[in-house]
């Protein structure tokens, strides 16, 4: 549907101005109805007596509420209700405050210029009683719709992010809306009904591990709608719709449901007016502005382990997976710890392609391995070569930074650039030297055989480094534990770069960004699945990766690794049917 621009949906989404395609407005409107329509879907439990309680708790300028106050009103025409509101943009309370008087006169609004997490819970007990508005009400609420602030670490500060984690059981790379999330579920009455507008990543990153644990036992998941790179808001995030109700919503034991949308290029066979209409269909489906969404619809598979990722599963996905276990040999895990590469947080002194051009270049440079290097089995050769200035030594076994008055070079280099490096008052204030990287790591693994990845990326890149390179933080990488297991990372080399590990990372984990690129980080990788390495084919797969790495003919490159992808395949219990779907 083509509609002609609302007010935004909240202020820390803008709303995307104009498609490039056909002139189509998109507005937060449409999605602030559909939420609204799928909590009054949800919500069994109409009190009796009393009036309904509906709460925003990132009011912004009232569209939420409003979406949500018409829905109930029109499927509950009797039934009174009570519209409260936290912001702390007063600018937009008052906007918030004026469209609610004007579109429901007569229905009492609370509305509290004051931030939700500061105030709202200051008085929550362990008895679920919230005094939200002293002298108001001491009740939970009913029903609550939220699109709450997404706001990272680095920018909440450090001081900020440790009080939230504190208070509400967070660790790691805390973001905002994760303490609304899991504050909306303290709030909420435990019949009642919630639906939270946020970032897909919480489902499937290390950081929403808390709330993705603590959502599973103090809530009752009933669906979500994960909206992909249907650039909804005119912002980098990926946005979702959690539907879930209190503890006592729903006596029922069914799975929650789990509908996905995300772009692609194949051909349609539906279309509709606008993302969000996608999501009733199933399928390839063609929106207005011409771009074509790949629709899905499962279930959010009840989990092995608390604090798993949210997945979307189906009976193909599953039945697929535990053909991939049954024929599995182990995991990426088992050859060696999945690492990020060397942070320096000063990477403009420490990594150089021009150190030979010094007077007296540093003593203590090692070659660098970056993503620009990234190919499938074999790094590109990049020129010039770029160096790192590598200040850490191994002395038995134990990492340590060198002593910089042994390399004169190398300290009269640092020392120039001195006042930058102590400005890295968290390297220091951890009692380590001013001159140090900050995520270094044990040198004598970078003469080891490696296996190297990309962080982003459309399609898994893997390489082997033979060179004793240096591996840059924007790259994964992997050494065998035990020196007689090296094979292993050819192994791995081979599964990473097959399509097989294409449809097993979106089965498995589908952390899916805009463009159709994936993440392969630590998490994900290190549960990449092996075949048996010591059978027939497990040894050939080995002999042929190593054949792709020393071949230097183009033509028989490719011919070897559409061999190799067939063998991948075979050896997890698949066929060239499979293959081709």
């Amino acid at each position: 549907m083509t509609t002609k621009a609302g007010h935004a949906t909240s202020r820390r989404f803008a709303t995307a101005d104009h498609a490039k395609s056909e002139g189509i407005t998109y507005t937060p409107r449409r999605l602030a109805e559909f939420v609204a329509s799928k909590i009054a879907d949800e919500w069994r439990s109409v009190p009796i007596g009393r009036a309904a309680r509906i709460l925003d708790p990132a009011a912004g300028d009232g569209e939420l509420l409003i979406a949500l106050a018409r829905e109930i009103s029109n499927r509950h025409p009797k039934l009174p209700i009570e519209i409260f509101g936290f912001e702390t943009d007063t600018d937009a309370l008052r906007i918030a405050d004026v469209r609610l008087s004007e579109q429901f006169p007569a229905t009492p609004r609370f509305l509290k210029s004051d931030d939700f997490l500061n105030t709202g819970l200051g008085t929550f007990g362990d008895d679920r009683q919230i005094a939200l508005f002293t002298g108001q009400t001491s009740a939970s609420y009913d029903l609550i719709i939220a699109n709450p602030p997404y706001v990272r670490t680095q920018i909440l500060g450090a001081e900020k992010a440790q009080f939230l984690g504190k208070r509400f059981g967070l660790s790691g790379r805390v973001d905002l809306y994760h303490a609304f999330m899991l504050a909306i579920s303290r709030v909420l009455n435990q019949t009642g009904v919630s639906g939270m507008i946020v970032s897909n990543r919480f489902m499937t990153t290390r950081s929403g591990m808390a709330v993705r644990k603590a959502l599973t036992h103090q809530m009752k998941l009933l669906s979500i709608w994960d909206f992909g790179d249907t650039r909804l808001f005119d912002a980098a995030v990926l946005p979702a719709v959690v539907i879930a109700g209190g503890i006592e919503s729903k006596p029922t034991n069914e799975l929650p449901s789990f509908v996905s949308i995300y772009e692609t290029v194949l051909n349609h066979k539906t279309s509709v007016p606008h993302p969000v209409d996608a999501m009733s269909h199933q399928g390839i489906v063609q929106i207005n502005d011409g771009r074509k969404f790949s629709v899905s619809h499962g279930y959010l598979p009840p989990p092995s382990k608390p604090g798993d990722i949210w997945r979307m599963a189906n009976n193909a996905s599953e039945t697929w997976l535990a053909t991939v276990v049954k024929h599995s040999w182990g995991t990426f895990k088992d050859i060696g710890k999945v690492r990020v590469g060397v942070k320096t947080c000063a990477d403009k002194i420490f990594v150089r392609s021009d150190w030979d051009d010094m007077p007296a270049p540093p003593e203590l440079l090692r070659q660098l391995t970056t993503h620009h290097s990234a190919r499938s089995y074999k790094p590109v050769e990049i020129l010039p070569k770029k160096s790192i200035l590598y200040p850490h030594e191994s002395v038995s076994e134990v990492r340590k930074p060198v002593d910089i008055s042994s390399f004169p070079n190398s300290r009269t280099y640092l020392e120039s650039h001195r006042e930058v490096l102590e400005g890295r008052t968290y390297l220091t204030n951890s009692g380590r030297k001013w001159f140090e990287i900050w995520v270094p790591h044990d040198p004598l693994h970078w003469e080891k055989p490696k296996l190297i990845f990309r962080d982003i990326a459309q399609d898994p890149t893997f390489w082997i480094d033979l060179n004793g390179t240096v591996v840059h933080g924007d790259c994964y990488w992997l050494i065998a534990d035990r020196e007689s297991q090296t094979d292993l990372l050819w192994l791995a080399a081979a599964v990473g770069n097959s399509s097989f590990i294409n449809k097993f990372y979106d089965f498995k984990f589908q952390n899916r960004l805009y463009a159709g690129r994936r993440r392969f980080m630590t998490q994900y990788v290190e549960q990449f699945p092996l075949p048996d390495p010591l059978d027939d084919l497990g040894i050939e797969i080995i002999a042929t990766a190593k054949q792709i790495y020393n071949r230097t003919d183009k033509g028989e490159v490719e011919t070897l690794k559409k061999s190799l992808n067939g063998m991948v395949w075979c050896a997890f219990g698949f066929g060239a049917e499979e293959i081709n779907r």
